[in-house]
């Protein structure tokens, strides 16, 4: 029997073709990035249910990411991505906020005649209502009056202000940068995402195992026989995604498992469970692709067109994966290759050239030995 063509690359149902007989449909997950909200759920869950040591109590300056990147003791790891931009671009929420100013010099007048202590020097003593009314107005009188025009920020002209300190008015209504015009305003937002090990389709960390430790089950998934592991480290430089760790003190290769035991008894993966918002959606792996497609389009409708797929294609590098996400941005954004490959792919290309390389030496050893000789 002829070896499948795809078996190293391209389109391939994994079950069948490990040698399971009647397999069931193929199983995974689809991470809806636009709907995680960073609760970290689906990492308590997933350290709970799988007995996973503790990790993430480090403060790593990444905003609210404590765990950094999937570890050995980190099968989950929720990303925070900070982005500040422009509120114009991409965010029609923003589109019809009010683009007055947002201080007159009469209501700084109003609020400059407060008199209770505020324990701090702003610059305009409580009652001044006259001095801030002209600082809020940009003209009048005042110490350093009259050291000549010029212009500000942006080219704003400076004639006619105080030389003392200007009264930049009483804090607005909006959160900070949502004031004055959509070109002028600021946005920020957290890209959360709850990354995972792919179980991909052509799973190079199964292809160089020596001890057959990883294997891959009947729902497609793959999975590591932690009392088979000798610690070799193969499968950690052969996964296109740098999912697999060793745990330190152990030696031994450690990921997800897609909750094997749980899934094998009809039961929901822990994270997956866990999540509040179903960003993490788990079932059939067909229905998951039909349920993201439409979920794309939707955002689409909706003004979100960076809303894309990853991992969802069975025509990519690792013959699609068993775990792919909605994503709002680039993949490189959230710490994912933009276009993976197993690294087990060349592998008969590389046994030929091995192959003509060595047939290459022994012909040029006979030459030399037969010229030698006579």
């Amino acid at each position: 029997m002829l070896p499948d063509p795809h078996s190293l690359s391209g389109p391939l149902d994994p079950a069948p073709e490990a040698g399971w007989t009647d397999a069931p449909p193929r199983m995974g997950f689809f991470t809806d990035t636009s709907v995680c909200i960073g609760c970290k759920a689906c990492e308590v869950a997933c350290k709970e249910w799988n007995d996973v040591p503790g990790s993430g109590l480090d403060l790593l300056g990444m905003s609210y990411d404590n765990t950094g990147a999937l570890t050995a003791n980190s099968w989950r790891h929720v990303a925070f991505v900070e982005q500040p931009r422009p509120a114009g671009h991409r965010s029609p929420p923003f589109a019809g906020t009010p683009t007055g100013g947002s201080v007159s010099a009469s209501s700084a007048a109003v609020a400059a005649g407060v008199g209770n202590p505020t324990g701090t020097e702003p610059g305009v003593p409580p009652g001044a209502a006259d001095a801030a009314a002209r600082m809020a107005a940009g003209t009048g009188a005042g110490p350093g009056t009259g050291a000549g025009a010029g212009t500000g920020p942006a080219g704003t002209s400076t004639a006619g202000r105080t030389g003392g300190p200007e009264f930049l008015g009483m804090p607005g209504a909006q959160p900070p940068g949502r004031a004055g015009g959509a070109e002028g305003r600021t946005d920020f937002r957290w890209l959360m995402m709850s990354d995972v090990c792919k179980h991909c389709t052509h799973a190079a960390c199964l292809d160089v195992c020596p001890t057959g430790s990883l294997f891959r089950t009947e729902f497609g998934t793959v999975v590591v026989q932690e009392d088979i592991c000798n610690g070799c480290g193969y499968c950690i430089s052969a996964c296109p995604y740098g999912v697999i760790d060793q745990r330190k003190g152990d030696g031994r290769a450690w990921k997800c498992t897609l909750c094997y035991d749980r899934i094998g008894a009809g039961s929901t993966p822990a994270c997956a469970q866990a999540c509040p918002t179903e960003s993490i959606q788990y079932g059939p792996l067909d229905e998951l692709r039909e349920r993201a497609a439409v979920r794309v389009a939707t955002l689409h409708e909706r003004g979100v067109p960076e809303a894309r797929l990853y991992g969802h294609d069975p025509g990519d590098g690792v013959g699609g994966d068993g775990a792919f996400f909605l994503l709002l941005d680039e993949p490189e954004v959230y710490g994912l290759p933009p276009d993976p490959v197993v690294t087990t792919r060349d592998l008969p290309k590389m046994w030929r050239r091995a192959g003509l390389a060595a047939l290459a030496m022994a012909a040029a050893a006979v030459a030399a030995f037969v010229g030698g000789s006579s």
